[in-house]
């Protein structure tokens, strides 16, 4: 059973999370945290020590939302060839996924957290490398079940794939054209067909 305190800090995140996510840290100010949460100031900071904390913590809640989904879309895919299709799969839709709370997290974190705030930064670094870590490991799997090539370097393809999918991100919001991230996906796809499968 949950206490009142933590239900109270579990509330707090789940509505500013969006706020922080599309407004940054700096962009968003205590009245925007007031508001969206119809609480004081000092009932906020009551359960959290300060606005920085909030905000990794909003960022980590943002960041987990999307991990937990492309969980979900992976769940009943056993292959792990056929889980880097569920990734690009999962991505195709992404933005009307992550529409409702401001965008890609790491994506505006990342561009947000550059040169103001270090600390920010290294965390979303820290999930970028996790994120790189779980495309790596599907390729491993791949190679260890005879799908992928042997000769294919598992964290190189990673970083390769998670920089064309980000980019795709940034270019879909950018431009609000939804044909950066279907062509991407589709040439990422090409590569796993061309340059991964045995």
């Amino acid at each position: 059973m949950r206490s009142k305190a933590q239900q109270t800090s579990e509330y707090i995140i789940q509505k500013v999370a969006p706020i922080f996510n599309k407004h940054g840290y700096y962009g968003t100010s205590m009245a925007d945290l007031v508001e969206a949460t119809g609480l004081t100031k000092g009932a906020i900071y009551g359960n959290f020590k300060n606005k920085e904390e909030l905000a990794f913590i909003a960022f980590r809640y943002n960041v987990e939302r999307v991990v937990l989904k492309i969980r979900e879309e992976l769940s009943g895919i056993t292959s792990p060839l056929q889980q880097l299709y569920g990734l690009t799969n999962f991505y195709r839709t992404y933005k009307t996924y992550t529409f409702e709370y401001g965008g890609c997290p790491i994506l505006n974190i990342g561009v947000d957290s550059k040169d103001q705030n270090p600390e920010l930064l290294e965390r979303v670094q820290e999930v970028i490398l996790r994120l790189q870590g779980y495309i790596t490991k599907m390729i491993q799997n791949g190679i260890d079940a005879g799908e992928i090539r042997r000769e294919i370097n598992p964290k190189t393809y990673a970083r390769k794939f998670f920089t064309l999918i980000e980019g795709a991100v940034f270019m879909t919001a950018t431009m609000n054209d939804d044909s950066y991230i279907q062509e991407m996906m589709a040439h990422i796809d090409g590569i796993i067909g061309r340059e991964l499968a045995v």
